[in-house]
């Protein structure tokens, strides 16, 4: 009877996650949706006298809330819910005016198109409160799931092979390590979206269990971009250093990566300034070199590797002015391994 009630909330979980799924709209959905709204609001606006002029803001409100969703992101729960403010007041308006009678034929099945939409976008809206809500109350908020499995199996480091384990993000969790650095006990640790937060939940599952000589850390841009304070990301880092060092395990902390907008022409989602100001990123490598030289820990400086002169992320060295290319995580393989191999280098002996 126990064991049922404890599954009862997990099945609630997963039934909530099933009807929020259904009413999600997922990103390239959402932005047809967007464009298609636009091109609604256009044409019925010109089918009532009057309500392109009344109309202007609000059609200019959804527009540029449709341009900010591409940009930042689809399932911005904020912004969808701008969007569907003016949205709705676009429909009062409409309702409230005077209207040619009778209504063209074509005119009242885009209005009946545009409420769909309205209604849609709700249901949308909706379930990325819920969706937010769930992962607030969520029993693996940290996804310590994802390695579980492959940490059971992981055998223990052997003799003279000493283990890294690489946490970090995104830009770590698409790094094969077993190319660049073959015949080596480096660890994958990397979740794509992570904040600091989350790792320093990860640390002795993901960490410390598994035994290595070394954590080298890649972490703090999701921070950046959803606005987390950097003190909040100095504390975090600082306690995933303190356990590491409590458990005998080098810390190595590396640079966050510049970023860039060259390729916001390819996809106006590329443009990564905006959520990370490379000022914010130039602020916390400072700190993160200080913190490094103030605790006697290594410093893994890729930034100075892939910046340009203008300060933005070399153009050819990431698809998306965020995450690496195959050129480069080239240039920052030996940058990791100078530092590693210097971390675990033995002690020199004191002269009597």
């Amino acid at each position: 009877m126990k064991r049922s009630a404890s599954l009862l909330p997990l099945l609630v979980m997963a039934l909530l996650a099933r009807a929020q799924e259904r009413a999600l709209l997922n990103s390239k959905e959402a932005l047809t949706a967007c464009g298609r709204m636009g091109d609604l609001m256009e044409s019925t606006a010109t089918a009532v006298p009057g309500l392109v002029r009344a109309s202007a803001p609000l059609a200019e409100n959804v527009r540029q809330a449709c341009l900010n969703l591409r940009v930042v992101s689809p399932q911005h729960g904020l912004l969808t819910y701008n969007l569907l403010v003016n949205l709705r007041a676009y429909l009062s308006l409409a309702d409230a005016l005077p209207k040619p009678q009778p209504v063209p034929a074509e005119a009242q099945k885009q209005f009946a198109e545009l409420r769909s939409l309205s209604e849609r976008w709700e249901a949308h809206l909706r379930a990325l409160l819920e969706q937010k809500e769930l992962a607030l109350r969520h029993p693996d908020r940290d996804n310590l799931r994802r390695y579980a499995e492959a940490n059971r199996k992981l055998p223990p480091p052997q003799p003279g092979r000493p283990r890294v384990v690489f946490l970090g993000d995104s830009i770590t969790d698409g790094w094969r390590l077993e190319e660049y650095f073959p015949e080596r006990d480096f660890v994958n640790r990397g979740i794509s979206g992570q904040i600091t937060g989350e790792m320093l939940g990860r640390m002795k599952a993901d960490v410390i269990d598994l035994k290595p000589a070394a954590v080298l850390v890649l972490a703090g841009t999701n921070d950046i971009a959803r606005g987390v304070e950097l003190s909040t990301i100095q504390n975090n880092l600082t306690m995933i250093a303190d356990l590491a060092e409590f458990h005998q395990i080098k810390p190595l902390f590396a640079s966050l990566l510049p970023v860039s907008d060259y390729h916001k022409d390819k996809n106006p989602a590329y443009e990564q300034t905006r959520r990370r100001p490379p000022q914010t990123i130039r602020e916390l490598n400072a700190w993160l070199e200080r913190f490094c030289r103030q605790r006697n820990f290594i410093y893994v400086d890729y930034y100075s590797q892939l910046v340009d002169q203008a300060g933005y992320l070399r153009a050819e060295l990431a698809d998306d002015g965020l995450h690496p290319n195959a050129a480069g995580y080239r240039l920052m393989a030996p940058v990791a391994l100078a530092a590693i191999e210097k971390a675990l280098a033995p002690a020199p002996r004191r002269k009597r």
